[in-house]
């Protein structure tokens, strides 16, 4: 998953992205308001000094006949008989200015200006916009470092879910997630999953006692058929229906072992010398006309495992290889890096590379195998892979055959399910 679309990630860019929006509007609203009213009270201000100056006017009056012009003892407030105030008494825009026209003496009328500054309310501001210019980032940071570790904490449970039902695989459904005590909506996904689990174990498990029960049971009555075929039956019904038994022996006895092998039995791990395995495997179809079987076998690559498991996987991949070959197949055996390198190869047609997969499928037999191959139910190769990975490695087609991989009991790492 990644980062820029992780749920943590939009939910804080999300609650950043709300709050900025809110913020902004905020601010304008805020400081629209207040350069409204502060201009508002100047005005006041300015309207209350001409009313003071309009009452002193009375006495001043005679002087007031005479000239064209007063100004009186505020120096913010002046009297005019024009109806504008004189040019060198302002600049406007940095006052807020009231008028009031008031009788004269003579008749005539008197029009008293005053003059509130605006100074006081553009420093009421510039102190405003200070205040928000680091305020409002400030403020962000900290509503997305909120967001980032409530959603994290959030989330945290669901983490710990994937984590687990990643480690969850075939062999260990018992394993279950944990259910975190919020009481929300994780916790019934938790809950959930498990009540899955349960469903899903149960019927693997069934799965699992059905293919052992059906490969147990066929044993004994196919044992005794081959028996009974031995020893009553004419030489040439006998063969036929001996080899068909044979087969029958042989998948019966791949079902158990699958069976086996999916229910995760723990291994009886022990050293073994995977060379000396390999060549006293391979030893069996040595002398076998048609097809001439050559050992590359370095001494001393020692692997941690079951000897019967791992003559098996080698016989299975020697089987294979000889039904396969046109002329030699060669068991090589050496170590790399700290892992023991197992190969089967033969000089036949090979796996095509889109099918390289698909013959570790249980019961995939690919149609060339099928027309060349009289013998096999697709069991072998997936056998082989199995058991491969029980001991921690790896089983792959390659060009001319098969690659097997172990860990090196040099490195002491215990096969998955081992035990001494």
């Amino acid at each position: 998953m990644r980062a820029a679309r992780s749920v943590r990630v939009r939910a804080t860019l999300a609650a950043t992205l709300v709050v900025a929006l809110a913020l902004a509007v905020t601010v304008v609203v805020l400081v629209v308001a207040l350069r409204g009213s502060l201009w508002d009270s100047a005005t006041q201000q300015a309207a209350r000094r001409a009313a003071i100056a309009a009452e002193a006017l009375p006495a001043e009056s005679a002087t007031v006949a005479t000239s064209p012009q007063l100004t009186i003892a505020d120096p913010d407030v002046t009297v005019a008989r024009a109806g504008a105030a004189p040019a060198d008494w302002l600049p406007a825009e940095s006052f807020a200015v009231a008028r009031l026209t008031v009788p004269a003496e003579d008749g005539d009328a008197l029009t008293v200006f005053a003059r509130e500054s605006l100074a006081p309310a553009d420093r009421a501001l510039d102190t405003l916009r200070r205040v928000l210019l680091p305020g409002v980032p400030i403020l962000l940071a900290v509503v997305a470092g909120m967001t980032w570790f409530a959603v994290g904490g959030a989330l945290r449970p669901v983490a710990a879910i994937r984590a687990k039902m990643a480690d969850i695989t075939a062999r260990d459904l018992h394993q279950r997630v944990p259910v975190p005590d919020s009481g929300d909506e994780v916790a019934a996904l938790a809950a959930t999953v498990n009540a899955t689990l349960d469903r899903l174990e149960t019927a693997v498990e069934r799965h699992k006692r059905f293919v052992a029960d059906a490969a147990h049971e066929l044993r004994s009555p196919i044992a005794t058929l081959r028996a009974r075929l031995e020893l009553t039956a004419p030489p040439d019904v006998a063969a036929e229906a001996l080899a068909d038994v044979t087969r029958l022996q042989a998948l019966a006895g791949d079902l158990l072992l699958l069976a086996r092998l999916d229910a995760g039995e723990p291994l009886r791990a022990q050293d073994l010398d995977l060379g000396q395995v390999a060549a006293e495997t391979a030893l069996r179809w040595m002398g076998r006309p048609g097809v001439r079987v050559e050992l590359d076998v370095q001494p001393d690559v020692v692997v941690s495992g079951s000897r019967g498991h791992l003559e098996r996987l080698v016989s299975n991949l020697v089987d294979n290889a000889v039904r396969h070959a046109a002329a030699t197949v060669v068991v090589r055996v050496t170590a790399d890096g700290g892992r023991a390198r197992l190969e089967v190869l033969d000089d036949g047609p090979g796996v095509p590379p889109e099918h390289r997969e698909a013959v570790f499928d249980r019961f995939t037999r690919l149609d060339e195998a099928r027309a060349r191959d009289a013998g096999g139910a697709g069991l072998g190769l997936p056998i082989a892979r199995d058991i491969a990975v029980l001991h921690g490695g790896s089983l792959v087609a390659a060009d001319g055959g098969f690659i097997a991989t172990f860990p090196s009991a040099a490195a002491r790492t215990p096969p998955p399910g081992a035990r001494p």
